[in-house]
């Protein structure tokens, strides 16, 4: 019996950069499909900004057509304004994939690393060096696009257990 792979992609928001990536899953085989970053104008306005990124992450998915999507929850920070604007960003890594029927599942950023890394304070460095060993072929270049991976690795690990938080 085959067993049809199913494509998860990870998106790791932010307003002038959401990092995405692309894996398959066989099994409990993990492969590299893609990744990347979507980003916007800081010079427009927040909705302009909010477009771009509405009509790139729209592009990823119509490109890389996953079964599942997996979005990192929003780190609450000490600056409103700045909290306000990534949740506004994260809203459009949710709301993309719902329109067009998806699932979405949300981890917080300790679930990420612990189920990455095995620790839930691992660092930016320690992900990236478990995304590289993890998918071998993995070609990523800036931490929102490995972020991302983690999470798609995150969702390939946790989506049996459907404990995570469906958006």
């Amino acid at each position: 019996m085959k067993t049809h792979p199913i494509r998860i992609v990870g998106f790791d928001p932010g307003l002038r950069r959401t990092g995405w990536g692309a894996i398959d899953v066989i099994s409990n085989r993990l492969i590299f499909v893609a990744s990347g970053l979507v980003t916007s104008d800081a010079k427009t306005d927040l909705a302009s900004r909010l477009l771009q990124l509405h009509t790139g992450v729209m592009d990823v998915l119509e490109r890389y057509e996953p079964n599942e999507v997996a979005v990192e929850q929003t780190f609450v920070n000490k600056d409103a304004a700045a909290t306000l604007k990534l949740g506004q960003a994260r809203a459009i890594s949710l709301l993309a994939p719902a329109q067009r029927g998806l699932e979405v599942a949300e981890y917080a950023p300790n679930a990420v690393k612990k189920t990455v890394v095995g620790v839930g304070h691992a660092d930016k460095n320690q992900v990236q060096t478990m995304v590289k060993m993890l998918l071998p072929k993995a070609q990523f270049d800036s931490e929102d696009a490995a972020d991302a991976l983690a999470i798609a690795i995150c969702h390939a690990h946790q989506r049996g257990q459907k404990n995570y938080k469906i958006a």
